[in-house]
């Protein structure tokens, strides 16, 4: 028999509002999915008066995704068709209770001997969110609980986070990936709990993929994903996930073997700001009126809009699962706002080259612990419109120093946006090439740089005519002396006469920027101290510094003899 499906749910947007299900096809296995339902539906949850059946008090959304994964399953090849399920949800809605449950039920199902189960958590304590739960399962059900019952099914040990089957010797493990080592791990059946802290460590792409090894040799097996939104921009393994989950979803991609389920807004209603409304709580929240309480939630929303909305975005992501981007942060540049908008991503530096009448690169760096941010500024020939190029370098020792955006950088590297640099330092090369190019074409009015910092680089730049005594080097005041190019950027990209090359990098440095107001003034600076990164945003308040006095390209003189002839 041939199965026919697919694993896009192209309208989403419809379904979550009406709160039928985001998983648009049945059990590819109806029988699979019963009998996995059925040993489901039997588990206690113990942490609700009366301990309850996860059959009688979970929602239909449960359900069906429980049966989409078993069902998944052809009992007569012994091969699990859809091998990957990826799961994003608020929290509170007992996701790691479930992932608990799901994990319990595939250890009792499964057939095969000696086989390892893994439930793979960032910490002790997410992987204690699931282990807790699954121990008391088997402890409340004494058909379950050989401790109990003689004829017990299941052995818990608490010292090794351990839950081992009788007769198959299989064993369900809950590892925490801060504490335990996961090379090595032969699990066919693995559930990772809060994808959004792995993105934020360097190293967990080639952690995960060592933990899933075991997926080679197990046919049956599956990978479950389980998250909340991040509490800053979405990054690493969890990004990618991420939107190749949603690229699944809206039917970009095709890949039947992988099952996303998005519990987030639709575009419009993030754009209109619906989420605040209390009586949509619900899209992102199918547990509502079970574990999650509305009148919190609507309270909580109450204290955020109504303070300093300085955790609002934290609150937005965890319990409405809203992607903290630029346009959430607490006190953000207003430019953000306009930024995305701006971009055209033909602007190159040799577009600029090639169609402005004078351009202008700001400079920001810092040590090896910051990036050397580019701005290239340029001035249309025709249009008058300010187009902007960025490029960006760092110490290949910043990958160390700052881990929780490693993966963030090399994102970068990897889009042609950022240079990582060794001891050598070819920045201030890269750089003095990029500035000598836009002056051999004549176009160069000057560089502006923070002065701060500058070191060899004004040495290099003297090597190519570009010095403080020519004018075609200027230190620009920082501080809330910037306030005018801050400004200026601002009402620019309102008026669409500030355009830029739309790379992430500027973007993720844009998100960064936090205005603080001074005793008269403003002031540009980050938004969490140490790893984020501005160096770029504020390369570009360099170059409008000297953009918004109308410059004109230094030239060399040009000499022409008359000769005057006499009668």
């Amino acid at each position: 028999m041939t199965l026919h499906w697919s694993t896009a749910c192209p309208d989403w947007e419809k379904r979550i509002v009406s709160q039928r299900s985001l998983i648009a096809f049945r059990p590819l296995f109806q029988s699979e999915a019963d009998y996995a339902l059925s040993v489901f539906k039997a588990l206690k949850v113990t942490d609700l008066p009366g301990q309850p059946t996860f059959g009688e008090v979970s929602d239909q959304w449960v359900f069906d995704f429980v049966a989409a994964i078993f069902g998944a399953y052809d009992a007569e090849t012994g091969k699990q068709l859809i091998t990957e399920f990826f799961l994003l949800i608020s929290k509170k809605n007992t996701k790691s209770t479930i992932a608990a449950a799901i994990m319990l039920t595939a250890l009792i199902i499964n057939w095969r001997h000696n086989e390892e189960l893994l439930i793979l958590a960032p910490t002790i304590e997410v992987a204690q969110n699931s282990y807790k739960p699954a121990a008391a399962m088997v402890r409340a059900d004494p058909e379950l609980d050989a401790n109990a019952d003689e004829g017990g099914l299941l052995v818990v040990q608490d010292h090794l986070r351990t839950i081992k089957h009788l007769g198959t010797d299989a064993a369900l493990k809950v590892v925490a990936a801060d504490t335990d080592t996961v090379s090595g791990k032969k699990a066919g059946r693995i559930l990772i709990d809060e994808l959004w802290v792995f993105g934020k460590r360097a190293n967990a792409d080639a952690m995960l993929r060592e933990a899933t090894g075991g997926l080679v040799s197990r046919p049956e097996g599956f990978i479950i994903t389980l998250s909340t939104q991040s509490d800053e921009p979405p990054a690493g393994v969890f990004k990618a996930k991420l939107d190749y989950a949603r690229n699944i979803r809206d039917g970009v991609i095709e890949n039947r073997k992988f099952l996303p389920v998005i519990y987030e807004f639709p575009p419009e209603m993030i754009k209109t700001k619906a989420y605040e409304d209390p009586a949509n709580f619900y899209v992102t929240n199918p547990n509502i009126g079970r574990s999650v309480s509305q009148e919190w939630l609507q309270d909580e929303m109450t204290k955020e809009l109504s303070g300093d909305r300085t955790t609002l975005a934290t609150f937005l992501a965890k319990h409405l699962n809203v992607e903290i981007g630029m346009n959430l942060r607490a006190n953000r540049w207003p430019g953000a706002d306009l930024w995305d908008g701006r971009a055209v991503e033909s602007i190159t530096l040799d577009y600029l080259v090639a169609n402005c009448d004078v351009i202008v690169p700001g400079l920001d760096g810092g040590g090896l612990d910051d990036l050397f941010g580019l701005a290239v500024v340029g001035r249309h020939k025709v249009t008058r419109e300010w187009l902007c190029w960025v490029h960006a370098w760092c110490h290949h020792g910043v990958l160390k120093r700052r881990q929780s955006i490693a993966t963030k950088l090399r994102e970068f590297e990897s889009r042609g946006e950022l240079t990582i640099v060794d001891d050598e330092l070819e920045d201030i090369s890269d750089i003095v090439g990029i500035i000598a190019q836009i002056k051999d074409a004549g176009l160069l009015a000057c560089v502006a740089v923070d002065p701060a910092g500058l070191g060899e680089m004004v040495e290099a730049l003297d090597e190519i005519g570009v010095t403080q005594e020519e004018g075609m080097l200027i230190g620009v005041p920082q501080g809330f002396q910037l306030m005018n190019a801050i400004k200026t950027a601002e009402r620019k990209l309102a008026n669409g006469t500030l355009r830029h090359s739309g790379t992430g990098l500027m973007q993720w440095c844009v998100g960064n920027l936090k205005i603080e107001p001074t005793a008269t003034a403003i002031r540009a600076t980050k938004q969490n101290a140490g790893d984020a990164k501005i160096d770029v945003a504020m390369a570009l308040f360099n170059a409008v510094t000297v953009m918004s006095r109308n410059p004109e390209p230094k030239r060399k003189p040009q000499f022409q003899m008359l000769v005057v002839g006499g009668r």
